[in-house]
């Protein structure tokens, strides 16, 4: 029998025979280990115990404080066991395909009946039979031949049909949990009871197409969610329940910020309260684009194909884009154009109007752009995805040697931006090249070293997202993590080396001659409507006080100190303060319910002793305690503590 070399983490080499598993591989480093392991990593592939290893390689075993892996095994297993527990219930109901997801998996049944949440009750009751027998598990490959019989003497047409999909020279895979049998890549544990039986919970039934084709069969998806033990399901049910509290649409409309309607799919119509806070990011936006040395301008929302041709974004991103077709002047041929989906070209265009030396360089080009977007309707999700948006776009022109201290500049701008917004901290991952893509490998060579060079040199190290650039240029992406532990992608910084190429942008260089600038895309916020989404879900709808749509309610006690009420009113909105008056017929109490749900910051209610002592009282959203203070004082503090962050 061939020998063959396993490599160690610790760079130690062990020698065994072909045909080793890594089992085998973990009894050999120690008994200890053989007991905790439940798989390994070869040559950086998730390896099954089981499977045997050929070559020479290199190995790590894992245990279940491996979190990646042993969650992934978990989850992978707990499909199974799902599907086994329903079959078990419920004999005729046919299984289909079941993946792991992120938290968990989901697994798609076709039963005539609907499940409901009962039936989930009673299958996770199952499950955990099932994890207590502690049923082995066990791996078999089969030729294509013998594993679509067998599907078929079972009546399984669903995995006939998945079989036929699998390219002729893979392997088939075939796993046991105890008696009940899938077709599946693995890897999985090595019996049921490794599974923690209280870490896991059913979530919710959905409708899904099989194969994803609406003209094939309607299924039934269970979802779940697991983790290695019961304080993550804990802490991770507590997520969602806090999420569900957050639900930017909820707090919309609890807030009368915007609403969303079936006539415009995946396009808001904001309301005053939402398009006070849209506009108040916006100026704070704009002033800070200003002050980092940027021009703003503003393109058209309808080009020519022509344009989109140029820049190759039709060739790329055509099924992403809204088409209008126009019948110019009653021409033969009617014009074909597009909403554009991206500013790039546009400002392109300005860019190139005049002659442009090496001394206008950098030149930072900034645009409040409108973007029209195809999303698929099953995409869109309140105005956090939607086909209409507008970005903090920007585009900074510049020489080659320029990339390293334009990149620092923006990360700068960009950290100023966050923090001020309550965002401490980030995260930055560099995407390089995409399989669909323009522009020669030597070009994306050099945008892609450039780049990680310019990342490196601002002091930042980020994690690598292979195959997720741009298809002009590589990208850094900003992760924004919020109040609950969810994170959010929204700045990008990009470099592009094709596209001015493209559209033949140019600069005169010192020497005299025509050079390519080099052109960095850049986005902060990303869209102004899913940041403002983030926001509201950051803060609960507690926006700070200088993006409070409604930020001070002056309430009366009783109707005899109304005159006061409107003279603090008229004082707080002669400094700047969006304040409003509540002399409604109502007890304090209701009034300060109401405006609490609707989370106004401060609530200042005035009765006949306020009135008397020019005082008001004066309760902070979410405190249940209240402070009697002067009035001048109070129009004073508030309107210091409402001044936005780069004014105050």
């Amino acid at each position: 029998m061939a020998q063959i070399s396993l490599t160690l983490p610790d760079n130690s080499v062990r020698n065994f025979e072909a045909g080793v598993t890594a089992a085998e591989v973990a009894a050999d480093i120690a008994p200890s280990l053989a007991k905790k392991a439940i798989s390994a990593t070869v040559d950086g592939q998730h390896w099954d115990l089981a499977w045997p290893i050929d070559g020479d390689a290199s190995i790590a075993i894992h245990t279940m404080k491996d979190e990646d892996q042993a969650n992934e095994l978990i989850r992978h297993d707990l499909a199974h066991i799902m599907a086994r527990a329903v079959q078990e219930i419920w004999p005729d109901v046919q299984v289909t395909i079941g993946p792991v997801i992120e938290n968990g998996w989901y697994y798609d049944f076709d039963r005539a009946e609907p499940f409901t949440p009962e039936d989930l009750g009673t299958i996770e009751k199952k499950m955990k039979e099932i994890i207590n027998k502690r049923d082995a598990v066990s791996t078999e490959v089969w030729d294509r031949e013998k594993a679509v019989q067998y599907y078929k003497d079972r009546g399984e047409p669903y995995k006939v049909e998945l079989i036929d999909a699998i390219p002729g020279d893979e392997p088939l895979r075939m796993y046991w949990h105890g008696d009940w049998q899938d077709l599946c890549r693995g890897p999985h544990l090595q019996h049921t009871g490794q599974v923690p039986a209280d870490a896991f919970k059913l979530m919710s039934v959905a409708g899904a197409y099989w194969r994803g084709d609406s003209d094939r069969a309607m299924l039934q998806r269970i979802y779940g969610v697991a983790f290695t033990g019961k304080e993550k399901l804990k802490a991770h049910l507590h997520m969602l329940e806090e999420a569900a509290k957050r639900d930017h649409r909820k707090l919309g409309r609890e807030m009368d910020l915007f609403h969303m309607q079936e006539e415009a799919p995946g396009q808001i119509f904001w309301h005053p309260n939402g398009w006070t806070v849209y506009t108040e990011l916006q100026d704070y936006m704009r002033r800070k684009q200003r002050a980092g040395g940027y021009v703003e301008v503003n393109t058209p929302q309808v080009v020519d194909r022509k344009l989109w041709e140029a820049s190759g974004h039709w060739e790329k991103y055509q099924e992403n884009m809204f088409i209008v077709e126009v019948d110019e002047d009653h021409a033969r041929e009617k014009a074909v154009n597009a909403l554009k989906p991206m500013n790039c070209p546009c400002h392109v265009q300005i860019y190139n109007q005049g002659i442009k030396s090496y001394r206008d360089l950098p030149l930072r080009m900034a645009e409040f752009g409108s973007c029209a977007r195809y999303e698929p309707s099953g995409a869109l999700h309140g105005i956090m995805r939607v086909r209409g948006f507008t970005q903090d776009d920007g585009h900074i022109f510049c020489r080659e040697d320029q990339i390293e201290e334009e990149t620092a500049v923006y990360i700068d701008y960009l950290t100023s931006v966050y923090k001020d917004l309550g965002f401490e901290s980030f995260r930055v991952k560099f995407s390089d090249r995409p399989e669909k893509r323009a522009g020669s490998d030597d070009v994306w060579d050099r945008a892609e070293s450039a780049l990680l060079a310019a990342t490196r040199k601002a002091g930042i190290e980020p994690e690598m997202n292979p195959g997720e650039g741009a298809f002009y240029g590589p990208k850094l992406e900003f992760v924004l993590t919020d109040a609950i532990g969810r994170d959010w992608q929204c700045g990008t910084h990009q470099v592009d080396f094709v596209l001015p190429e493209r559209l033949d942008a140019n600069y005169i260089g010192e020497d005299g001659a025509k050079h390519r600038p080099v052109m960095l895309h850049r986005a902060c916020l990303g869209s102004f409507e899913r940041f403002i989404g983030i926001l509201i879900e950051e803060h609960a709808g507690r926006l700070p006080l200088w993006l409070a749509p409604r930020q001070v309610v002056v309430a009366s006690i009783v109707s005899d100190a109304d005159d006061f009420v409107h003279e603090t009113v008229a004082a707080l909105r002669a400094n700047g303060i969006r304040a409003e008056a509540d002399t409604r017929n109502e007890k304090i109490n209701y009034k300060v319910r109401e405006h609490s749900v609707s989370k106004v910051p401060v609530i200042l209610a005035i009765g006949m002793k306020e009135v008397e002592n020019r005082t008001v009282s004066m309760r902070r959203l979410g405190s249940k305690q209240s402070q009697v203070l002067n009035m001048e004082d109070v129009v004073s503090d508030l309107t210091s503590e409402a001044k936005a962050p780069d004014l105050a």
